[in-house]
């Protein structure tokens, strides 16, 4: 007899609040690239400096992800999301409304935007639905996540595209900052489940047993390496494109498009990726996830700048962007249970957002440096190759103490 699809009403709420969530958090992420050239004339700050305290961001958001994901598994989900949502708003803050040059652009956009995504952004509320949810329906909420933050990503860079233009970066600022602080409302229905409400077996293991059990698989190594190419294609991507296709000779709202289609088809690859990780290999669909992204971005750079190669290269791109999460997360979630999820997929998130930090970092230095992103772009292809061929040797299969239980 099959399950019901949603345990208890708590499931039900908290999938709802977690997507709300992750709409505002990766929704306002989203954009910085679109910010860059305000920056750059009313800060004075230059591109390189921009792509680093984007790579702050994504470092510190990977850095803190484990600890906010520890805090979660202990006192409660809601609790990890409000906290981080307090950095997020005050890094916002600050940065439209000073201090916010030099080395507090770095302290404002880099380490409180990026402590504030380690707790909001897609992996602490993901993890919280994940714990609701049995083996069968687990990918799949997971899932609805990652696509409703795919709207953010649609819906935002539409928005400021419009609202720089005619209101100001100061002003796109502020709305964010009002949007943040009603996601930090929402957060406080983002709840763990009680040991009732679980539908797994209660765990005694301690958080050092886990990660001592965790390292001590091949698997987890693997698909921690793996995830590092994730984090460097997505910030490469997302940061650097707007700048990119001005400077092959389209127009800024060609740059906002490519976004916002990013999001809108994101929001198909991740439901078809949840729903085929519930049918097939979870590794298999990783692989070709990788190798797929390779080929998008070969289309894109070798071939004539045009509008419609640029779409083509948003819609395709899209449709692979946050599709790895799902499938990421549910063997993590498959290998080790849910009473750590939190701890462990943070684990594998911080190394997504040190690749991350070098995908936004080395994107902008190739490009001061050598007046291109052509360098970046051929790395970026290189490691969708080795990504696709790492995940091949996982294991998809619970680890000896959940098999014995």
């Amino acid at each position: 007899m099959q399950s019901k699809f949603f345990q208890s009403k708590t499931a039900l709420i908290t999938l709802i609040a977690a997507c709300a969530v992750v709409f505002i958090s990766l929704g306002v992420r989203q954009t910085f690239g679109l910010f860059f050239m305000d920056f750059k004339r009313d800060l004075g700050i230059s591109i390189t400096n921009s792509g680093l305290a984007v790579g702050i961001q994504m470092l510190m958001w990977g850095l803190t992800g484990p600890i906010f994901g520890a805090i979660a598994d202990k006192y409660g989900g809601h609790k990890a999301i409000s906290l981080a949502f307090i950095f997020y708003i005050l890094g916002i803050y600050f940065l439209y409304n000073g201090p916010n040059t030099g080395l507090f652009f770095q302290l404002d956009l880099g380490l409180m935007v990026g402590i504030g995504l380690g707790g909001t952004a897609i992996s602490i509320p993901m993890a919280i639905v994940g714990k609701h949810f049995p083996l069968s329906n687990r990918t799949i909420a997971m899932s609805f996540v990652t696509a409703v933050g795919s709207l953010g990503y649609f819906a935002s860079p539409l928005y400021t595209n419009y609202s720089l233009n005619a209101n100001g970066w100061e002003y796109t600022l502020s709305v964010f900052m009002f949007f943040l602080i009603f996601g930090l409302l929402v957060s406080y229905f983002v709840r763990s489940p009680s040991l009732n409400e679980s539908p797994e077996k209660k765990n005694d293991q301690t958080v050092t047993e886990a990660l001592k059990e965790a390292f001590g698989t091949k698997s987890y190594i693997l698909l921690v390496s793996g995830f590092f190419v994730c984090g460097f294609h997505i910030t490469l991507v997302g940061t650097h494109v707007p700048k990119y296709v001005i400077d092959r000779g389209l127009e800024d709202w060609t740059a906002a498009a490519i976004l916002s289609l990013i999001g809108l088809f994101n929001i198909f690859g991740s439901l078809l990726s949840g729903y085929l990780s519930t049918k097939m290999s979870k590794k298999i669909i990783l692989s070709a996830i990788y190798f797929l992204r390779g080929i998008s971005i070969i289309f894109f750079i070798f071939l004539p700048p045009s509008n419609l190669n640029a779409f083509i290269f948003g819609a395709s791109f899209g449709f692979l962007w946050l599709s790895t999460v799902p499938a990421t997360s549910g063997i993590v979630a498959h290998i080790f249970g849910t009473r750590y999820l939190g701890l462990l997929y943070g684990l594998v998130f911080l190394s997504h957002q040190i690749g991350s930090f070098f995908g936004a970092y080395l994107g902008g230095l190739f490009y001061d440096t050598y007046g291109s992103y052509d360098y970046a772009w051929y790395l970026a292809i290189a490691l969708s190759v080795f990504a696709a061929i790492i995940h091949l040797p996982i294991k998809e299969q619970a680890v000896l103490r959940l098999r014995t239980e």
